[in-house]
């Protein structure tokens, strides 16, 4: 049972050796989105495929903070679809391979192939991406990073992984909650709204959830504050080094 853990070597290069920081700039492209105010009602847009409301904004700032999450999501889904398509694939194959040793050896394979598809890339990405990339991994696998390490080698392992991971203030325990969780909120609104469009190609989530009425509950409303106050936070960070 060790054909996941080679997907998680792949997040634990980033724990260990990531530590860029946080510092995108914000796109200008605002003209697709809508402004509104306390009390406006929910804009609907229909489309052939699905129905969602429009996403409501507060004002243009906010939606340039909403497309530089939309990109962070963009550059990281693609890496948690091929890794659960690649997950897939070796479950299917281990179950026809009888032999310990061929087992092992095709892992090894598979293992090798990953990290060397992988590895460069994801250790170029920063804190928020690497969340991102968690919290994807919870939805396409239907476990989080911690749970699957846990059950492959032990507790203990899996602990000090964790341990690792808060160092740069994440944690492998991550769960992908879009009901409850606004970040998750908003990375799902991305995810479905670039499924219909074609930007990005659908993979089912492994977890249970009905996004429609998620998104209904919320009127379509965007909250990005948090992220408005970590990049202004990182901005003042800057100043100060780039004044001493």
């Amino acid at each position: 049972m060790k054909k996941l853990l080679y997907i998680y070597i792949i997040l634990l290069s980033f724990l260990t050796f990531s530590q860029k920081k946080d510092v995108d700039s914000l796109p200008q492209n605002t003209d697709e989105y809508i402004l509104v105010k306390p009390g406006d009602s929910v804009v609907i847009q229909l489309n052939e495929i699905t129905l969602l409301p429009k996403p409501k904004f507060n004002s243009k700032k906010d939606i340039r903070y909403y497309l530089w999450f939309r990109k962070k999501v963009y550059k990281v889904y693609p890496f948690a679809k091929l890794a659960s398509e690649r997950l897939d694939t070796l479950n299917a194959r281990l179950e026809r391979i009888d032999s310990r040793r061929k087992r092992a050896k095709y892992t090894k394979l598979v293992q090798n192939y990953i990290e060397g598809e992988f590895t460069d890339q994801i250790k170029k990405l920063t804190t928020t991406e690497g969340r991102i990339l968690i919290k994807l991994i919870h939805r396409q696998s239907g476990k989080t990073a911690y749970n699957n390490i846990k059950g492959l080698r032990s507790g203990w392992k899996a602990f000090w992984y964790n341990t690792t991971a808060n160092i740069f203030k994440l944690s492998l325990k991550i769960e992908y909650h879009p009901e409850s969780v606004n970040e998750d909120f908003l990375i799902e609104n991305v995810l479905q709204r670039a499924f219909q469009s074609g930007k990005l190609q659908i993979q089912e989530s492994k977890l249970s959830f009905d996004f429609i009425k998620i998104i209904t509950a919320r009127k379509a409303i965007i909250n990005v504050d948090e992220y408005k106050l970590m990049l202004d936070k990182m901005r003042e960070k800057w100043n100060k080094r780039n004044k001493q």
